[in-house]
């Protein structure tokens, strides 16, 4: 009986000075060289969380500029400059504040391109002329643009693209504004000009200047000569 009491105090001693031992092991302090390690690493994480969303913020300013540019192309305007600022800045903060400014660029353009300011014209003058995607020389297009004047207001298409046939019509009514803005006006377009002028001295309700087409006729639509429903309609502008 008092060896097994000897043993049992014996058992409780070796338990209570593992548990101190153990507590003392976590209560004291780490060394300085572990501390250093674990805020080593947490820099080295948040430093690759950095890098990678600068990379995603330039690729998304690439993008939104691209997107601007493309709407400038379609209004044969010059492209908005772009200095490559982005990529000399490791500032998230700047490369944040230049997405939103090319992102609100692309928006700008495209809103404009969309509503060319004669777009209502250019339409009824397609009525009466051909296809959008009409490839019969000596004229091309739904505006039946001839080469010498494919390469005067529209070079760039010309040589990018083809011949008017292959643009958007879009881009085909920005080269006509192009050339009315230039001077030219709707002479171009004399014959198609003389009837719808005709056509409203005729018609007392039609007091505007403008000719009058159906509302929901689109320069969306390639390749017909007449309005189509809405129905058919299809975006062709990108």
């Amino acid at each position: 009986m008092h060896v097994s009491r000897s043993r049992v105090l014996l058992l409780v001693a070796v338990a209570g000075l593992a548990a101190a031992l153990i507590l003392g092991a976590v209560l004291a302090p780490r060394p300085a060289g572990a501390t250093d390690a674990v805020a080593k690493s947490a820099n080295r994480v948040r430093r690759v969380m950095v890098a990678t969303e600068l990379r995603r913020t330039l690729a998304d300013i690439h993008a939104a500029r691209d997107r601007a540019w493309r709407w400038d192309d379609v209004m044969s305007a010059p492209r908005s400059p772009y200095d490559a600022s982005a990529e000399r800045s490791s500032s998230l903060h700047y490369r944040r504040m230049l997405l939103g400014v090319w992102t609100v660029r692309a928006e700008q353009a495209q809103r404009i391109a969309r509503h060319p300011p004669l777009l209502r014209d250019w339409l009824c003058i397609h009525r009466y002329e051909a296809a959008w995607n009409d490839p019969d020389a000596p004229y091309y297009g739904g505006l039946q643009m001839d080469l010498s004047f494919q390469r005067a207001y529209g070079a760039a298409l010309l040589r990018r693209k083809g011949t008017a046939d292959h643009w958007t019509p879009l881009e085909q009514i920005w080269v006509a504004e192009r050339a009315y803005r230039s001077g030219l006006g709707f002479y171009p377009w004399p014959t198609t000009w003389t009837i719808q002028r005709r056509s409203r001295s005729r018609s007392s309700s039609m007091k505007s200047t403008r000719c009058h087409c159906p509302s929901w006729i689109s320069p969306f639509r390639i390749g017909t000569d007449s309005p189509a429903p809405p129905s058919s309609m299809a975006m062709q502008c990108e």
